[in-house]
């Protein structure tokens, strides 16, 4: 098994990161009778917000702020004085999807603002293999936003609101890598990674978020190529030196997470 390459030291502390408190105790973001995110306490200072968008609440005695009217459109004027004021991520006009505690979409929401809004986010990310057994892997553009430059699965991206998880694989796959689905061989769903841990994505950012993660064989001599400009390079590793850069950690937390899943697989 590859994964008896992984120092277990190593991967105790890759989950402890990814399993990681808030910074700063954090207050409940409710929205339509149910808890859709967390705030830093002071998270509205300097912030220019209207009343009927948002306004400190409680309920059964813990003190928040309740999104109020529609709450996609407040929640897009509560993201837009987020990005007023410098505290949002890199703005991106995409929308993710909030949800209740059932799971049902209530509403969408801009990604740059659902690190300082605490909102749980999805995502998928792709394992490719080669028949042989290495990794394919990509390097991150140095120009993303997030983690520019580290290593990655071979695709990995935000679910939407619009996408389903199956939706978002394909089109990920094909935006990142120039892979058809149909060209890939066994893919299968591999497992699923939860992170719950404090980022810079944002003032006040909190990660709160479910990766889904497929693998798959790349037939021999097909390629990935990217098509999005943010892929800096693939790479193809045997599994001792894949393990060697997940130690010296080259690779994004999720990525080092999923690897590690998959190998010891």
């Amino acid at each position: 098994m590859s994964g008896e390459l992984l120092d277990a030291a190593w991967l105790a502390a890759l989950r402890r990161q990814a399993d990681e408190p808030p910074r700063v105790p954090r207050v409940a973001l409710w929205a339509g009778g149910t808890r859709i995110g967390s705030v830093e306490p002071e998270w509205a200072r300097g912030l220019v917000l209207r009343p009927e968008w948002i306004a400190p609440a409680q309920r059964g005695g813990e003190a928040g702020w309740e999104v109020l009217g529609d709450i996609t459109a407040s929640l897009h004027a509560v993201a837009l004085a987020l990005r007023d004021a410098g505290a949002a991520h890199a703005w991106r006009d995409e929308q993710l999807a909030v949800r209740d505690d059932s799971g049902a979409i209530i509403a969408t929401v801009e990604r740059a603002a659902v690190r300082p809004l605490g909102i749980a986010t999805r995502a998928v990310h792709l394992v490719g293999l080669s028949p042989d057994g290495r990794h394919w892997v990509q390097q991150r553009s140095l120009t993303k936003p997030n983690d520019p430059g580290l290593w990655d699965t071979l695709m990995g991206g935000m679910v939407p609101a619009s996408d389903s998880v199956e939706a978002a694989l394909e089109r990920e796959t094909w935006e990142e890598a120039g892979l058809r689905v149909a060209q890939l061989r066994e893919l299968s769903r591999g497992g699923r990674v939860t992170l719950r841990c404090p980022t810079d994505s944002g003032r006040g950012g909190y990660v709160v978020e479910q990766i889904d993660w497929y693998r798959c064989v790349v037939p021999e001599g097909v390629v990935p190529v990217n098509q999005d400009g943010e892929v800096a390079q693939f790479g193809l590793l045997a599994p001792d030196e894949l393990a060697s850069r997940l130690h010296r950690d080259e690779f994004t937390l999720e990525a080092a997470l999923i690897i590690a899943q998959c190998m010891a697989l």
